[in-house]
């Protein structure tokens, strides 16, 4: 789900050692930091790389031992690597994908540097990396999330953003009449179904809810999830989506927005790439935040990818020290630009590069999420209960009426699996 793009390590390096003067005055570190990442894709790794090696350069008497390991392989390692003789800093995931190891006391609580002002700049993701009321790690890059449509067929049909659900359905409404669908989607891979999930409930029923769901602290069949899939109905019901969405994945569906067949996409920026590439231009395509429904602060998707500090680290200070610099302005703007990871940097003093979705992205996820961000249903909820749950949203989406016994079967996990 992440866009792949060529990256200067040089230029990373470079960024490293201008980053901030802060690091420049701080005492300098010696001894060891041991680091294993799963940035193994080309411009995730080289990214990595740069910051290794400008961290290096701050610090030339530290002794730093940087690991790379295949980011599908290392889901299956961490928690080995977590045990016997841990390294000092590793990558991961944040919210709920933290939960198992900090619940077996594998992360380091870093909660104090939240609150001694050692970590500036992150008020907007420190939920993401709270659990009861402790925070486990930093991030150190994320997307927004959001509805991008066809500019040029909103204004042929006279369209406006829509700014509540309400106007939306009368978009949708409108968009039908013209013989189009309002949304693209694919959901053979399940997914993006649970993109659409995420956003009606935070909306109709708050972000809180939404967490709270996700940690099984509510039942699949109270009456406010009900509301959620009421709302998913509306859409569902006049003909929004795109026919046979079950039988695509998500870049198959594509074809249909590109094509003028479908308006819309609720879609993560990474797709902003392909519709390029597929020879849209900006000029036709714009990008929304998800519409309100209910009076509740809004809440977004914005999958988030993290450091953490194992808690039987033997360099904890140089781990603490590398966790503040990876999270700083300057260095954030750099491994975010679009010539290295192409995302959104997590540090609201930081700066986007001059392309307009990463700046509403940013804008949007700094100023206008201030219910909590999301980390999308796959990463939120436990792995089981994420694939059942994936099953029964895009068995709505075919078949609605089968919600009832959808409901049922998702509460029969729930009790099952929060055991």
């Amino acid at each position: 789900m992440h866009s792949i793009l060529k990256t200067s390590l040089a230029a990373l390096i470079a960024a490293g050692v201008t980053a901030s003067a802060a690091f420049a005055d701080d005492q300098q570190l010696s001894g060891d930091l041991k680091i294993i990442s799963d940035m193994s894709n080309p411009a995730p790794r080289a990214v990595m790389e740069g910051l290794a090696a400008g961290f290096q350069k701050l610090h030339p008497e530290l002794n730093i031992d940087l690991t790379i390991v295949d980011r599908e392989a290392w889901k299956t390692q961490i928690r080995n690597a977590l045990g016997a003789n841990p390294p000092d800093v590793v990558n991961w995931y944040a919210a709920n994908r933290m939960g198992p190891y900090v619940a077996a006391g594998l992360f380091e609580d870093i909660s104090d540097m939240y609150a001694n002002g050692d970590l500036p700049g992150l008020d907007a993701v420190k939920g993401a990396m709270t659990l009861d009321g402790k925070q486990y790690g930093v991030p150190y890059t994320y997307y927004q999330w959001g509805i991008y449509y066809r500019e040029d067929i909103f204004k042929e049909l006279g369209l406006t953003e829509p700014a509540t659900f309400d106007e939306e359905l009368a978009n949708c409404e409108k968009i039908v009449a013209s013989g189009r669908a309002c949304y693209a989607i694919g959901t053979k891979f399940l997914w993006t179904a649970g993109g659409w999930f995420d956003y009606l409930n935070m909306r109709t029923n708050g972000f809180d809810f939404h967490m709270q769901l996700a940690r099984g602290e509510v039942e699949w069949t109270d009456p406010r999830v009900r509301e959620a899939f009421a709302n998913w109905r509306k859409i569902i019901d006049m003909g929004g989506y795109i026919a046979d969405h079950q039988s695509y994945s998500w870049q198959e569906a594509l074809s249909s927005m590109i094509d003028g067949e479908a308006t819309s996409y609720l879609m993560g920026n990474f797709a902003v790439a392909a519709m390029r590439e597929a020879g849209l231009d900006d000029s036709q395509i714009d990008f929304y935040q998800f519409p309100t429904i209910a009076d509740v602060p809004q809440g977004e998707d914005a999958p988030t990818d993290t450091f953490h500090i194992p808690s039987g680290a033997s360099n904890k200070a140089n781990a603490r020290a590398f966790l503040q610099y990876v999270t700083s302005a300057d260095v954030q703007t750099e491994i975010n630009s679009g010539d290295a990871l192409g995302q959104l940097p997590v540090n609201a003093a930081s700066s986007v590069d001059a392309d307009e979705f990463l700046e509403q992205g940013f804008d949007m996820l700094s100023n206008n999420a201030k219910g909590g961000v999301a980390q999308f249903f796959d990463r939120d909820f436990p792995a089981e209960m994420a694939s059942v749950g994936m099953e029964g949203l895009q068995e709505f989406m075919v078949f609605p009426d089968n919600l009832d016994d959808i409901l049922e079967r998702l509460e029969e996990a729930r009790q099952r699996i929060y055991k």
